[in-house]
């Protein structure tokens, strides 16, 4: 197996990935397996999340996929006492499972007269179950899993909660003010969480990805021809290093260290951005 980018030796742990049938998600289960870890991958997708375990399997690792709905709590109890039955308690829970829905999306950066009566989905258009869908995934979707799993970790030292923030909780991206606000509500619980387990053994941390270029999203990001996008070039003149990170080596580099217990044994309650400057930068 490859050798991960950072000094992290999770041999022994069992760790918890959801969303993990994702993008990013099957990056950092990798990546944990890589370390050492036993990785449980939850997605609703049990198919995808099937396809990234035997990959970690094929490589030499330790991986075993399972269907879980991050909404439903009476599911993500009983998927965790499924893995506490194949793999061990749990040691590592990385909440990944999150994202965005048009039905929760402005067509337009800024409201103009006369767009509630135009054809376009303005602020006064957006669909409730929308908003509550987009909310409940990420920050329900965060929080029942917790529940789940953190009862297996208390009072057992050196146990970790990674949650998935976004540059959006320090300053909410235009058009989408569900994923904005639930975001925000991620970090602001990983700061509770934090302090709530402090006594038991139980470090809570979070990253915020800043903007990374990956398949999923490289039709908004890229012309057919390979040239960017116009939302590219906001993006690149948002962010002073002036470029996409590299989601597989600056975002599993975050995650290893935040799970060393060596290196970030007193680190708890931060959210990382990792995001070229994005958060630091003005625009002036």
């Amino acid at each position: 197996m490859e050798k991960n980018v950072i000094n992290t030796d999770l041999s022994g742990k069992t760790a918890v990935v959801t969303g993990a049938g994702g993008v990013l998600c099957s990056y950092f289960a990798k990546v944990l397996a890589r370390a050492g870890a036993k990785v449980a991958l939850l997605d609703l997708n049990e198919e995808a999340a099937q396809k990234f375990a035997d990959e970690i399997v094929a490589e030499g690792g330790v991986a075993k996929a399972y269907k879980c709905n991050v909404l439903d709590k009476d599911n993500c109890y009983a998927v965790a006492e499924a893995v506490c039955n194949d793999l061990g308690p749990c040691d590592i829970l990385l909440n990944g499972a999150g994202g965005n829905n048009p039905r929760a999306t402005t067509d337009k950066e800024y409201f103009e007269n006369g767009d509630i009566e135009a054809d376009t989905k303005s602020f006064f258009d957006l669909d409730k179950s929308g908003v509550e869908f987009v909310f409940n995934l990420n920050f329900v979707g965060t929080l029942l899993p917790t529940q789940a799993f953190a009862r297996q970790m208390v009072g057992r030292e050196g146990c970790n909660i990674l949650n998935i923030s976004s540059m959006n909780a320090y300053t909410p991206l235009t058009k989408i003010p569900a994923y904005s606000g639930a975001k925000a509500a991620v970090s602001n619980f990983t700061q509770w969480l934090a302090v709530h387990f402090s006594k038991v053994g139980i470090r809570v941390n979070a990253i915020a990805p800043g903007f990374f270029a990956t398949k999923q999203n490289a039709a908004l990001l890229f012309n057919p021809d390979g040239t960017p996008t116009a939302r590219t070039g906001k993006i690149l003149a948002a962010t002073p290093m002036g470029r996409f990170g590299d989601s597989e080596k600056e975002l599993c580099g975050a995650v290893l260290f935040l799970l060393n217990n060596d290196a970030a044994s007193f680190i708890t309650g931060v959210t990382l951005p990792i995001d070229g400057g994005f958060s630091a930068y003005s625009g002036v």
